[in-house]
């Protein structure tokens, strides 16, 4: 994202513009994958080490809240971050924490059927993702 598309962003999401979330946001476009906090941090303090710790991740509560991001949990209980908002699942590599996004419109459409016969007593489905855990052939 360039500067006027991230300026567009905050704005649509009734946040204010600022070099803060700016770092942030600028952070999920560099750094690849689905980075932790610390990653990001680690991130955005090469480049501004005047932002602090706690404001980014103030921020990235913020933009979990609006929608801008969304939180994946690995199963190390580690907090990682997803930019990608649309529908889509993840790989993800019990050896070394990796994680892939997984995109498959015949196994959404394959889940989304099977919860339209099969419903949830009392519990309404907003949403589904899928965690696939295994190793990818490069790790030994």
């Amino acid at each position: 994202m360039d500067f006027g598309e991230i300026q567009n962003h905050l704005v649509n999401n009734g946040l204010k513009v600022t070099p803060q979330r700016i770092a942030v946001l600028e952070a999920f476009g560099q750094v690849s994958g689905h980075p932790s906090a610390d990653r990001i941090i680690e991130f955005i303090h090469k480049n501004h080490p005047y932002i602090a710790t706690g404001t980014v991740y103030k921020t990235l509560e913020t933009f979990v809240d609006k929608g801008i991001i969304r939180k994946v949990k690995t199963e190390k209980d580690v907090m990682r971050y997803d930019s990608i908002l649309e529908k889509h699942h993840h790989i993800y590599s019990s050896q070394s924490d990796r994680i892939e996004d997984y995109f498959d419109e015949d196994l959404n459409n394959l889940l989304e059927e099977y919860f339209r016969k099969k419903s949830i007593p009392d519990f309404r489905i907003e949403d589904f993702r899928l965690h696939i855990i295994g190793k990818f052939e490069d790790e030994k």
